[in-house]
């Protein structure tokens, strides 16, 4: 890791406090691992191998940043917290090594799916963010589709109710049919005669 910096903390000390709190911090250079915006939280993984940094939505929101695309290229401050190292302060991202959610590749699921349908109208069964999966369905009496976490963060959606209409590609998994593809409803409109 880099530098050694110490740095007044004055977001936890309150006017109470008599004692100032101060902080080891450690320059770090990666790149995003994940983030979800929804979940308020992704991951940093370092250049030198260490484990994976927890990056937090209020600190992009602090640098001036609403979302970090997977890939992209991080400079940022971290400390060591409980539960391992967070980002306590972005110094700088490029964003020009991510990769735009439309345009990962299929796969990072455990299963590689080729759609075999085109796109159809989808109602989503249940979905658990936490558990990383939900179901879809296309009506009484059709096979449910599998719809992985991974899929649904490629695409950009942030979140998924039961009774939400979306629109599905999928193909034949080893358990059954997987979504390959899924988007808002309103992302892509019926052709038109």
């Amino acid at each position: 890791m880099g530098a050694k910096v110490t740095f007044q903390d004055d977001l936890t000390t309150s006017a109470t406090e008599s004692e100032e709190s101060v902080l080891e911090l450690v320059e770090v250079a990666g790149y995003i691992k994940w983030f979800d915006v929804a979940k308020g939280y992704g991951f940093v993984v370092p250049d030198d191998g260490t484990a994976d940094i927890l990056l937090h939505v209020t600190i992009l929101r602090r640098s001036g940043l609403q979302t970090a695309f997977e890939g992209a290229r991080i400079v940022c401050e971290a400390q060591k917290r409980a539960k391992g190292m967070q980002v306590f302060r972005v110094v700088a991202m490029d964003e020009s090594t991510a990769v735009h959610p439309s345009q990962s590749s299929a796969g990072r699921t455990h299963a590689q799916v080729v759609p075999t349908s085109g796109y159809e109208i989808a109602i989503v069964k249940w979905f658990n963010r936490v558990k990383g999966f939900g179901f879809l369905t296309r009506g009484e009496g059709t096979e449910d589709i599998f719809l992985h976490m991974e899929t649904v963060r490629r695409y950009g959606m942030t979140e998924l109710k039961p009774g939400d209409s979306v629109l599905v590609r999928y193909g034949g998994g080893p358990k059954g049919l997987m979504a390959t593809e899924v988007r808002p409803l309103e992302a892509k409109s019926a052709p038109s005669h």
